[in-house]
């Protein structure tokens, strides 16, 4: 049965542990962010060879699941000398995880762009970096802020899988509690309730942004 005095008891430990489900989240997605448009532009790359490794890359990642690629990362790395601490490891292998997909969505981004802007650049005599900063990129990210949104609350409803690298998010949290106490039911249903407060209010703004740039557009 559910106990009042043991969920607020807990409550505290448990809010604690908080900050390091929403930094994995947020360090992971800025590490998907870099290495997706990284992706993106490598992919269109006219080094047939560079283009190949990157769609390899890209569809290994996708087509493995992320538990697999972080204990890959925890477990194996250090049999080869790389050994990284529970939230280095978490960060990298969801970071590089959801980098895959937000390269797709840079991807369609930047295939939207007229041809034409492109030949403006090069009659202007931009350099390719300059290209890039000044021209592309400003009409290729404001039409996918939704979609990256999206990914951001993904990201961080996959954060519970950091646990199985032993990182003390909010669900190792209750878990750890749980088997203390042999109570479970308050702790996962706080963090269900956590998880809850937090991605449905982030997904409803997202709509709300998505439907201004569609009325603004």
């Amino acid at each position: 049965m559910w106990n009042w005095k043991y969920a607020f008891s807990i409550l505290p430990k448990i809010l604690s542990a908080l900050k390091i489900t929403i930094g994995a989240t947020f360090v992971a997605f800025l590490l998907a962010l870099v290495l997706g448009l990284i992706l993106s532009v490598l992919v269109r790359s006219k080094v047939k060879i560079v283009s190949l490794v990157v769609r390899g890359f890209s569809q290994f990642i996708k087509t493995t699941p992320l538990l697999v690629q972080l204990y890959f990362i925890f477990y194996v790395f250090p049999k080869i000398g790389i050994s990284l601490k529970p939230f280095t490891a978490g960060v990298l292998g969801l970071g590089v995880h959801y980098s895959t997909y937000l390269s797709e969505v840079f991807r369609s981004g930047i295939e939207s762009v007229p041809a034409g802007q492109w030949e403006v650049a090069k009659a202007l005599n931009f350099s390719r970096s300059q290209t890039w900063m000044k021209i592309i990129l400003p009409q290729v990210i404001p039409p996918i802020i939704p979609v990256i949104g999206n990914y951001l609350i993904t990201m961080f409803k996959e954060t519970p899988q950091l646990s199985a690298i032993t990182l003390v998010e909010i669900l190792q949290t209750a878990k750890i509690l749980g088997a203390s106490s042999f109570r479970y039911l308050e702790g996962f249903t706080i963090v269900g309730i956590i998880f809850l407060l937090l991605s449905y209010p982030s997904s409803q703004l997202i709509k709300k942004l998505e439907s201004r740039l569609r009325t603004e557009n």
